[in-house]
């Protein structure tokens, strides 16, 4: 039917009041982010323990540590275009599956060779799941709403950072063997298969591809259950004609439209990530090398922390309201005085105060970065774009803690700070001369929803 060729997908989910679909999508998402945010740091948690028990040297945590950044260098391109091939939904389930499995395997690692594999397989997992699910709820939520709820979706997640802390707190002194239980807690994520079956697929992926008819059937079915929930719905605006398709996979690289944002967010996420994970591995370091106690370092940077989750609130308050764009400027420009600052004083109040600042817009920045990212892409080239994207900024930190390490021993301290601050200005200035504006269409997709709705049809 010519109806089915003209399925208005973006349109028809842009004028969509948020509804118990929607909540149910982001408790699903969200969910798959708290183990993510769980496991990723469980390595970093049980190497003490690890290191001990076999006899490993700083140099072979190192050596698992870096190689983890590369299979989520990995996992991120190969999820990009399983994403585009088998669909959103499916290859989210897959990926979150797969972490979870390569976790549970750490639970019997035999020896630290063992153990840095898995690491790397469930590191792949992990960061191909975020950039599914990033691309996920770009295409289920309505355009002028979505950074919002991407925002919200990181505040429950991150929770699972500090989770993970209380449980190995908890598990890891009961025996020699019990820090195994850190990765079973991981496993947990298995769970998200509760959900699965109350997801839908895109339908702009499926219209996309072409399955007008599928997609069709499923924006009948979120309509079905906003109207229910909402009454009468809003009138779709009608779809701009479409332009020449374009060749998938990455052939897309030949295509500016696709080449260039991809070149900006991989300088967006390279400098977030050797930014980010640089202070945030290194702080604890730092400071005792410079003298504060070992206890005195942890506890510091524990109390910074709590502005993770504030932070990712801060960025569902203005990431819908202002340009997203100069939002991610501020905030960037933001951490580097925030970080330049902290490596400057060893008063314990202003180590408090300026690292609660880089924690909390850092998570803000991540969140505002997850709902622009997308935004840059048309749905052809969203999934690909934005994991190679990703997965570039994740391999840059296989060098990130050798640079660091290498500015340390010959430059200083205060250097080591002064790059961090470097590395986050350099991403916001680029953003700022390159980075195009999204949010006068999202303001236009807002206009749509705000039309007259259909009058109710007649009882019969």
């Amino acid at each position: 039917m010519e109806h089915n060729r003209t399925t208005n997908a973006a349109n028809r989910l842009d004028r969509l009041p948020i509804s118990k679909f929607h909540k149910t999508t982001l408790l699903a998402v969200a969910f798959a982010y708290f183990f993510e945010f769980a496991d990723i740091n469980t390595f970093a948690i049980t190497a003490p323990v690890v290191r001990e028990q076999w006899g490993a040297e700083v140099n072979d945590i190192a050596y698992v540590t870096s190689t983890s950044f590369v299979g989520m260098f990995i996992g991120a391109v190969v999820a990009g275009g399983l994403a585009d091939r088998l669909g959103r939904k499916r290859t989210l389930t897959w990926t979150t599956l797969w972490f979870t499995l390569w976790s549970f395997a750490c639970v019997f690692a035999w020896d630290l060779w063992s153990l840095g594999v898995f690491r790397v397989l469930t590191s792949a997992g992990l960061s191909a799941m975020t950039v599914v699910a990033v691309v996920y709820i770009s295409e289920i939520f309505p355009s002028a709403k979505r950074g919002k709820y991407q925002a919200y979706a990181i505040v429950i997640g991150i929770c699972g950072t500090p989770a993970t802390n209380l449980v190995a707190s908890a598990v890891v002194p009961m025996a020699d063997w019990s820090w195994r239980l850190v990765y079973l807690w991981g496993t947990l994520g298995v769970f998200f298969l509760f959900f699965v079956r109350k997801l839908e697929e895109s339908p702009q992926w499926l219209e996309a591809r072409g399955r007008h008819a599928e997609a069709e059937a499923v924006l009948t079915r979120i309509e079905a259950s906003a109207a229910a929930e909402h009454g009468p719905l809003p009138e779709a605006r009608q779809p701009r004609p479409r332009g020449p398709v374009v060749k998938r996979g990455l052939g897309l690289l030949k295509d500016k439209k696709f080449l260039y944002p991809t070149i900006l967010l991989s300088v967006l996420w390279i400098t977030q990530t050797i930014g980010f994970f640089g202070y945030s591995s290194w702080a604890p370091t730092l400071l005792a090398a410079e003298g504060v106690s070992v206890e005195d370092s942890i506890f510091y940077v524990a109390l910074t922390t709590v502005g993770a989750p504030l932070g990712s609130f801060l960025a569902a308050m203005v990431t819908d309201r202002f340009e997203r764009k100069w939002c991610l400027v501020v905030f960037g420009l933001v951490i580097a005085a925030s970080g330049l600052l902290y490596g400057l004083t060893f008063t314990p109040v202003l180590i408090v105060v300026f690292g609660f600042l880089v924690n909390l817009f850092e998570r803000g920045y991540t969140a505002l970065a997850y709902a622009y990212a997308p935004e840059l892409f048309d749905t052809n080239g969203r999934s690909l774009g934005t994991s190679i994207a990703y997965g570039l900024g994740r391999l840059s930190n296989a060098a990130g803690p050798l640079m660091i390490a290498g500015i340390y021993n010959g430059i200083g301290y205060e250097a080591v700070f002064m790059f961090i601050a470097g590395t986050w200005t350099v991403g916001a200035v680029v953003l700022a001369l390159f980075g195009p504006a999204t949010r006068r269409q999202r303001l236009a997709a807002d206009a749509g929803e705000q039309r007259e709705p259909r009058p109710a049809p007649a009882s019969s």
